[in-house]
């Protein structure tokens, strides 16, 4: 003989596994993403050479201000970006993704010396 189960049980059941499953997710952090690959720039050195640094795996989504660079009161900003990432990078002339904006395409974006620019965003 099989056991009698009546709709206003299942229909709990299932609405208890649902508000169950959702409150899972709410609870688990999405995951980072980051841009796959490297942010190299030129800078201007303390003692006037041309210099240069990267950023690898920067995060996406999240506007970077290149430390080398940040104060415009005290220093040039950087050049000669070149995109290695596998996202857009969106360079802004000034600190905190403000100013005028220019995008180099994923993997093989550049800009020359006449590019300049102090923060970046990875664009996903």
């Amino acid at each position: 003989m099989r056991p009698h189960t009546r709709p206003a049980v299942r229909l709990r059941s299932a609405a208890l596994a649902a508000a169950s499953a959702l409150a899972l997710l709410v609870a688990v952090p999405g995951s980072a993403h980051a841009a796959a690959g490297e942010f190299e720039y030129s800078f201007v050195g303390l003692d006037g050479s041309a210099l240069r640094a990267s950023l690898f795996d920067p995060e996406s989504d999240v506007c970077i201000t290149l430390p080398e660079v940040a104060d415009p009161d005290s220093s040039e900003p950087a050049f000669s970006p070149r995109n290695r990432t596998d996202t857009v990078a969106r360079v802004f002339t000034e600190p905190d993704c403000t100013g005028d904006r220019f995008d180099l395409r994923a993997y093989s974006g550049r800009g020359s010396e006449r590019l300049k620019l102090r923060s970046v965003v990875f664009l996903r």
